[in-house]
Protein backbone atom coordinates (compact mmCIF):
# COMPACT_ATOMS: atom_id res chain seq x y z
CA UNK A 1 0.00 0.00 0.00
CA UNK A 2 1.15 3.62 -0.42
CA UNK A 3 2.68 4.89 2.82
CA UNK A 4 3.70 8.37 1.68
CA UNK A 5 4.42 10.51 -1.36
CA UNK A 6 6.18 13.74 -2.25
CA UNK A 7 7.87 15.70 -5.01
CA UNK A 8 11.62 15.36 -4.32
CA UNK A 9 13.79 18.44 -4.14
CA UNK A 10 17.44 18.76 -5.04
CA UNK A 11 18.53 17.75 -1.51
CA UNK A 12 16.47 14.53 -1.39
CA UNK A 13 18.99 12.43 -3.36
CA UNK A 14 16.37 11.11 -5.75
CA UNK A 15 17.63 9.90 -9.14
CA UNK A 16 17.69 12.46 -11.92
CA UNK A 17 14.39 12.86 -13.69
CA UNK A 18 12.25 12.03 -10.63
CA UNK A 19 9.35 14.46 -10.38
CA UNK A 20 7.26 12.45 -7.92
CA UNK A 21 7.86 9.56 -5.55
CA UNK A 22 5.44 7.18 -3.84
CA UNK A 23 6.75 5.01 -1.00
CA UNK A 24 5.00 1.65 -0.83
CA UNK A 25 5.23 -1.19 1.64
CA UNK A 26 3.38 -3.37 4.07
CA UNK A 27 1.21 -2.22 6.94
CA UNK A 28 0.22 -5.14 9.13
CA UNK A 29 0.47 -8.82 8.20
CA UNK A 30 -1.36 -9.04 4.85
CA UNK A 31 1.69 -8.74 2.58
CA UNK A 32 3.55 -11.47 4.43
CA UNK A 33 0.57 -13.80 4.13
CA UNK A 34 0.64 -13.39 0.35
CA UNK A 35 4.40 -13.87 0.30
CA UNK A 36 4.05 -17.08 2.31
CA UNK A 37 1.45 -18.39 -0.15
CA UNK A 38 3.36 -17.54 -3.31
CA UNK A 39 7.04 -18.09 -2.52
CA UNK A 40 9.16 -21.15 -3.13
CA UNK A 41 10.69 -21.60 0.36
CA UNK A 42 13.66 -23.49 -1.10
CA UNK A 43 14.96 -20.52 -3.07
CA UNK A 44 12.92 -17.33 -2.87
CA UNK A 45 13.80 -14.63 -0.34
CA UNK A 46 11.48 -11.83 0.70
CA UNK A 47 13.65 -9.35 -1.21
CA UNK A 48 13.46 -11.42 -4.41
CA UNK A 49 9.70 -11.86 -4.10
CA UNK A 50 9.24 -8.15 -3.42
CA UNK A 51 11.25 -7.16 -6.48
CA UNK A 52 9.43 -9.60 -8.75
CA UNK A 53 6.05 -8.36 -7.50
CA UNK A 54 6.76 -4.63 -7.51
CA UNK A 55 8.59 -4.68 -10.86
CA UNK A 56 5.31 -5.76 -12.46
CA UNK A 57 3.44 -2.94 -10.72
CA UNK A 58 6.08 -0.40 -11.76
CA UNK A 59 5.90 -1.52 -15.39
CA UNK A 60 2.10 -1.23 -15.39
CA UNK A 61 2.33 2.29 -13.97
CA UNK A 62 5.22 3.42 -16.22
CA UNK A 63 7.28 4.00 -13.09
CA UNK A 64 10.78 3.11 -11.97
CA UNK A 65 11.10 1.01 -8.81
CA UNK A 66 13.88 1.37 -6.24
CA UNK A 67 14.35 -0.91 -3.24
CA UNK A 68 15.87 -0.60 0.26
CA UNK A 69 18.15 -3.55 -0.55
CA UNK A 70 19.61 -1.92 -3.67
CA UNK A 71 23.33 -1.13 -3.65
CA UNK A 72 24.43 1.47 -2.90
CA UNK A 73 21.51 1.91 -0.47
CA UNK A 74 18.96 4.63 -1.02
CA UNK A 75 17.89 6.95 1.87
CA UNK A 76 14.44 5.48 2.46
CA UNK A 77 14.06 6.85 5.98
CA UNK A 78 15.06 10.31 4.78
CA UNK A 79 12.46 10.00 2.05
CA UNK A 80 9.93 8.90 4.65
CA UNK A 81 10.53 12.12 6.57
CA UNK A 82 10.10 14.16 3.37
CA UNK A 83 6.90 12.25 2.61
CA UNK A 84 5.42 12.84 6.09
CA UNK A 85 5.19 9.08 6.45
CA UNK A 86 5.65 8.92 10.19
CA UNK A 87 8.05 9.87 12.98
CA UNK A 88 11.19 8.52 14.58
CA UNK A 89 10.35 6.40 17.63
CA UNK A 90 12.54 6.04 20.75
CA UNK A 91 13.62 2.67 19.30
CA UNK A 92 14.94 4.38 16.20
CA UNK A 93 12.28 2.71 14.05
CA UNK A 94 9.79 4.72 12.05
CA UNK A 95 6.45 4.94 13.86
CA UNK A 96 3.27 5.61 11.94
CA UNK A 97 0.33 7.29 13.75
CA UNK A 98 -2.01 4.49 12.61
CA UNK A 99 0.16 1.43 11.96
CA UNK A 100 2.61 2.06 14.78
CA UNK A 101 5.80 0.02 14.36
CA UNK A 102 4.06 -2.59 12.21
CA UNK A 103 4.94 -1.32 8.76
CA UNK A 104 7.97 -1.31 6.49
CA UNK A 105 9.02 0.40 3.28
CA UNK A 106 9.50 -2.17 0.52
CA UNK A 107 9.97 0.04 -2.53
CA UNK A 108 9.78 3.54 -3.97
CA UNK A 109 7.97 4.21 -7.23
CA UNK A 110 9.49 7.08 -9.20
CA UNK A 111 7.52 9.02 -11.80
CA UNK A 112 8.74 11.57 -14.37
CA UNK A 113 5.68 13.77 -13.80
CA UNK A 114 4.33 15.31 -10.60
CA UNK A 115 0.91 14.18 -9.41
CA UNK A 116 -1.72 16.52 -8.05
CA UNK A 117 -2.15 14.72 -4.73
CA UNK A 118 -2.78 16.38 -1.38
CA UNK A 119 0.29 16.30 0.87
CA UNK A 120 0.48 13.29 3.13
CA UNK A 121 0.09 14.00 6.84
CA UNK A 122 2.27 12.37 9.47
CA UNK A 123 -0.25 13.24 12.19
CA UNK A 124 0.76 13.95 15.77
CA UNK A 125 3.86 12.19 17.05
CA UNK A 126 2.36 9.41 19.21
CA UNK A 127 5.51 9.01 21.31
CA UNK A 128 5.36 12.57 22.60
CA UNK A 129 2.20 11.82 24.60
CA UNK A 130 3.33 8.33 25.70
CA UNK A 131 4.37 8.95 29.29
CA UNK A 132 5.70 5.51 30.26
CA UNK A 133 7.41 4.60 26.96
CA UNK A 134 7.22 0.85 27.62
CA UNK A 135 9.28 0.15 24.49
CA UNK A 136 12.41 1.39 26.29
CA UNK A 137 11.94 -0.78 29.38
CA UNK A 138 10.72 -4.04 27.85
CA UNK A 139 13.94 -5.30 26.30
CA UNK A 140 15.38 -8.00 28.62
CA UNK A 141 18.96 -6.86 27.95
CA UNK A 142 18.30 -3.08 27.78
CA UNK A 143 19.46 -2.85 24.17
CA UNK A 144 17.56 0.44 23.74
CA UNK A 145 18.26 3.66 25.62
CA UNK A 146 18.55 7.37 24.98
CA UNK A 147 21.89 6.80 23.25
CA UNK A 148 20.45 4.47 20.61
CA UNK A 149 20.19 0.78 19.83
CA UNK A 150 22.93 -1.66 20.84
CA UNK A 151 22.59 -4.12 17.95
CA UNK A 152 25.35 -6.42 19.18
CA UNK A 153 23.87 -6.75 22.66
CA UNK A 154 20.49 -7.55 21.13
CA UNK A 155 22.05 -10.06 18.75
CA UNK A 156 23.97 -11.89 21.47
CA UNK A 157 20.79 -12.21 23.51
CA UNK A 158 18.69 -13.47 20.61
CA UNK A 159 21.32 -16.11 19.77
CA UNK A 160 21.52 -17.31 23.38
CA UNK A 161 19.14 -19.77 25.09
CA UNK A 162 17.68 -16.82 27.02
CA UNK A 163 16.59 -15.26 23.73
CA UNK A 164 14.09 -17.97 22.84
CA UNK A 165 11.12 -15.77 23.80
CA UNK A 166 12.25 -13.06 21.39
CA UNK A 167 12.97 -15.59 18.64
CA UNK A 168 9.56 -17.24 18.82
CA UNK A 169 7.36 -14.30 19.81
CA UNK A 170 9.10 -11.28 18.32
CA UNK A 171 10.94 -8.26 19.69
CA UNK A 172 9.56 -7.50 23.16
CA UNK A 173 10.35 -3.79 22.86
CA UNK A 174 8.40 -3.54 19.63
CA UNK A 175 5.52 -5.54 21.06
CA UNK A 176 5.32 -3.20 24.06
CA UNK A 177 4.39 -0.19 21.92
CA UNK A 178 0.66 0.58 22.34
CA UNK A 179 0.29 2.23 18.91
CA UNK A 180 -1.21 0.22 16.06
CA UNK A 181 -1.67 -2.99 18.04
CA UNK A 182 -4.30 -4.28 15.62
CA UNK A 183 -1.69 -4.28 12.83
CA UNK A 184 0.85 -6.40 14.72
CA UNK A 185 2.52 -9.12 12.68
CA UNK A 186 1.41 -12.72 13.11
CA UNK A 187 3.82 -15.10 14.91
CA UNK A 188 5.04 -16.69 11.64
CA UNK A 189 6.10 -13.29 10.31
CA UNK A 190 7.79 -12.29 13.55
CA UNK A 191 9.73 -15.56 13.58
CA UNK A 192 10.71 -15.11 9.94
CA UNK A 193 12.21 -11.68 10.61
CA UNK A 194 13.85 -12.76 13.88
CA UNK A 195 15.55 -15.69 12.14
CA UNK A 196 16.89 -13.34 9.49
CA UNK A 197 18.13 -10.94 12.18
CA UNK A 198 19.78 -13.77 14.13
CA UNK A 199 21.53 -15.07 11.02
CA UNK A 200 22.89 -11.60 10.28
CA UNK A 201 24.13 -11.19 13.84
CA UNK A 202 26.12 -14.44 13.97
CA UNK A 203 29.14 -12.54 12.68
CA UNK A 204 29.10 -10.34 15.80
CA UNK A 205 29.42 -13.22 18.29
Amino acid sequence: MPLGWFAPGKDDRAPDGTAFMILIGNAGPDMFRRFARERDPARETLDAWTKATVDVLARDLSATALYPFDEPPYPFLTWARAANAGHVSPLGLNIHPVYGLWHAYRAALLFPVEFDLPPASAGAHPCETCETKPCLSSCPVAAFDDRGYDVRRCGRHVLSPDGETCMTGGCLARLACPVGKSYAYAPAQMQFHMRAFAEARKKDT
